[in-house]
């Protein structure tokens, strides 16, 4: 009976951890796992604390064997196991539980057999958020990267036939066949190693030069375009999740998508820990804020105030007097969304209703202060 009941409860836990990310737990789990099979490759360690080694190894491959059930039980909860099983998730979870024991009861040599734990470190890859931008970047840039690797391997060839013809019979140790030039190619179009060998003819130096100037002209092209593809991909994530903020402020919820997407473009996002100063009384002025998630606190003379979600404050400096009348800090974590003087008047500007609603509350908030 006491199993029955227990049940449902391992289910309802294992539900819970299959459908989350990659946790702390397996972190630290990888951490230790690559720790333990550097220390299986340095003999004075390994002699040392040899139990201590297999010991942590044994415990990691058990963390990531669980994990494996954990996501295939849930996966066989909701119908999907072939889903998750021929994903790319599904086929790391898998070879990072099976790779090392079915290593060992192959008979491979158990340091050797270990050595394939490094495949616990791919793990880290879906919780890495800037992987998955790169990700994004690599498919909606392929074109323009493809070109550029399409160039480098025309420089590649046709410089490394260039320096066979030039340079076969001066040195056929080194330039002997085309595979040599090439080798000495991808080194001198690198940049990396073209001291090592050298072209000894005055032809053959002016087009190891031209290579390495195409070297230079190659990889600066990748870095623009990858630089490019991720500054415009960071954009895009901040304006999806300012215009999530904004959705939610009350004060917002009326305006239309243009309109919404207009002030989104205005604002920008802060996030505060608990008991951080936002304003500072008789302070300067510059911008005014809204509340996306959160609460903060206001220090009036008597009494002290609490706004919460959709509300907003600081506007008052932005009206009249350019210092701020109060002191302000956080109670909570709270997101906030700030409005700058200029990006203040030209929305004000174009939507007089906004204008008239912050003009309005700003009134009220003054006429409660001098109660």
């Amino acid at each position: 009976m006491a199993k029955s009941q227990h049940f449902p409860v391992l289910a309802t836990f294992l539900t819970a951890t299959a459908g989350r990310n990659m946790t702390r737990a397996a972190y630290v789990a990888v951490a230790l796992g690559m720790a333990a099979m550097i220390l299986l490759t340095v003999d004075a360690a390994y002699e040392v604390a040899r139990r201590w080694i297999i010991a942590l190894l044994w415990g990691c491959l058990a963390f990531f064997v669980f994990e494996w059930a954990v996501r295939v039980h849930h996966a066989a909860r909701t119908h999907r196991p072939a889903a998750y099983l021929l994903s790319g998730r599904g086929l790391l979870d898998t070879v990072s539980a099976v790779a090392v024991p079915a290593a060992l009861l192959l008979g491979t040599e158990p340091r050797a057999a270990w050595l394939l734990a490094v495949t616990w470190v791919v793990k880290v890859i879906p919780g890495v958020p800037g992987l998955r931008q790169l990700r994004r970047v690599l498919v909606v840039d392929a074109r323009p990267l493809l070109s550029v690797l399409v160039l480098f391997l025309l420089v590649l060839f046709l410089g490394s036939v260039a320096e066979y013809v030039l340079e076969h019979e001066e040195q056929p140790a080194t330039f002997g066949t085309i595979p040599s030039a090439l080798w000495w190619a991808v080194a001198t179009l690198t940049t990396t190693g073209y001291g090592d060998v050298v072209p000894i003819t005055p032809l053959g130096r002016l087009v190891a030069a031209s290579v390495m100037i195409s070297g230079l002209g190659v990889f600066g092209l990748w870095t623009g375009i990858l630089a490019t593809g991720f500054a415009a991909e960071t954009r895009r994530d901040n304006f999806l999740k300012t215009w999530e903020s904004v959705s939610r402020v009350p004060f917002f919820a009326s305006l239309g998508p243009s309109t919404i997407a207009d002030v989104t473009q205005m604002l920008r996002t802060i996030d505060l820990p608990p008991r951080t100063s936002v304003i500072r009384k008789d302070q300067p002025g510059d911008c005014m804020y809204f509340i996306a998630s959160g609460e903060v606190e206001v220090d009036l003379p008597g009494k002290k105030v609490r706004l919460g979600e959709g509300a907003f404050f600081g506007e008052m400096a932005l009206l009249g007097n350019n210092l701020r009348s109060a002191n302000i800090s956080t109670t909570t974590l709270s997101k906030l969304l700030v409005l700058d003087l200029v990006d203040f008047r030209v929305l004000m500007a174009r939507h007089p209703d906004l204008a008239q609603s912050i003009d309005a509350e700003a009134q009220r908030r003054a006429m409660e202060n001098r109660t």
